[in-house]
């Protein structure tokens, strides 16, 4: 499979095709986690505003988007993780390991000292996928109005 990455910049016109792979990408989560995923408040225009705000990448197969991570330093000297997506037809070939080996790359070219992404506690699968890419869970957490943890946050300190 033949994919290229791509940074999303101020010609970028796609946000329509991109909303799409996000949401398709996450649609097993409905009636999953609770509360919903904030990707189902996703707009073309709402992508456009975080494209220019954070570091944004698409992973291409033949011109299409099947795949996409947001990236937005933070302190203390992390690189925040957000909307990691691959289309299920491109899950397991790579894409997702792309984009997060770009992102460490991209923290260490900033000179931050760990990756930091957060993950629903519903979702057991993506615990283990991140921790095979040295992610350890580091905090829970609770979205407003709910009285049990709703995420964990996961850190990969760069050495």
């Amino acid at each position: 499979m033949a994919i290229e990455i791509a940074r999303v910049d101020d010609r970028f016109e796609r946000y329509e095709e991109l909303l799409k792979v996000i949401l398709t990408a996450f649609a097993y989560m409905e009636g999953v986690i609770d509360p919903p995923s904030s990707a189902t408040r996703l707009t073309p225009q709402l992508l456009q505003d975080k494209s220019g705000s954070e570091i944004a990448y698409v992973a291409l197969k033949d011109d299409h988007i099947v795949g996409c991570i947001f990236l937005r330093p933070e302190p203390p000297q992390t690189l925040y993780i957000g909307k990691l997506a691959v289309l299920p037809d491109a899950q397991g070939k790579g894409v997702g390991a792309r984009l997060l080996k770009l992102a460490e790359q991209i923290a260490r070219a900033e000179g931050l000292c760990a990756l930091r992404l957060e993950v629903r506690v519903e979702l057991t699968r993506n615990h283990s996928y991140f921790a095979g890419f040295g992610f350890v869970k580091t905090a829970e957490s609770r979205h407003p109005g709910f009285d049990r943890t709703t995420s964990f946050e996961m850190r990969k300190v760069l050495s």
